[in-house]
């Protein structure tokens, strides 16, 4: 019962830290034609200079493990933007007083939120047909961040993120 417990609390342990990716494309897109990318030349990611240096370079060797070549004349183009946000944590404690009496009742009550919260960013990567200038792809990726965490962490954090963005490029489509 204890090791169910131990794998249990692991589990949503690790689960915490996911990076969760939402997926969109245009159903008419012959994916096969995009075998060649760059970067829009004023691509503004939101992240810090290093971060950006760390996520392309992970792009790069994905997109480059998937067959893909960097190009000055590509197929597409991506751009990558990002925002931090606050959630809370969703822990309070209620706290309330209440009274009555011949008839007539009232009360009043608290939630205190307990604990710190959560820091969330959300990574939006969109690929863009060169020649149609026409949005054919999109992932929205949304994990958990820590921004004091180390150099390392933060590279290897990013590659996984770009791989799991990347896992379902391009996607399957079903023949009709």
């Amino acid at each position: 019962m204890r090791g169910l417990f131990s794998l249990l609390f692991v589990i949503v342990l690790s689960s915490c830290n996911a990076v969760r990716v939402q997926y969109d494309y245009e159903k008419t897109t012959d994916f096969t034609n995009y075998t060649t990318y760059n970067y829009f030349s004023d691509l503004n990611t939101g992240l810090s200079a290093l971060d950006t240096k760390r996520l392309l370079k992970s792009l790069n060797i994905t997109l480059q493990s998937k067959g893909m070549l960097f190009s000055e004349e590509p197929d597409f183009y991506i751009n990558i933007e990002s925002n931090v946000y606050q959630t809370s944590n969703g822990n309070t404690v209620g706290v309330g007083v209440g009274g009555s009496g011949s008839s007539i009742g009232g009360g009043v009550s608290v939630g205190i939120p307990i604990g710190q919260p959560n820091i969330k960013r959300e990574i939006i990567f969109d690929f863009v047909d060169n020649k149609k200038e026409m949005l054919f792809w999109q992932a929205r990726s949304v994990d958990s961040f820590k921004d004091n965490t180390s150099p390392e962490k933060r590279e290897l954090h990013l590659q996984e993120l770009v791989n799991k963005v990347l896992d379902k490029y391009p996607p399957k489509v079903k023949k009709k």
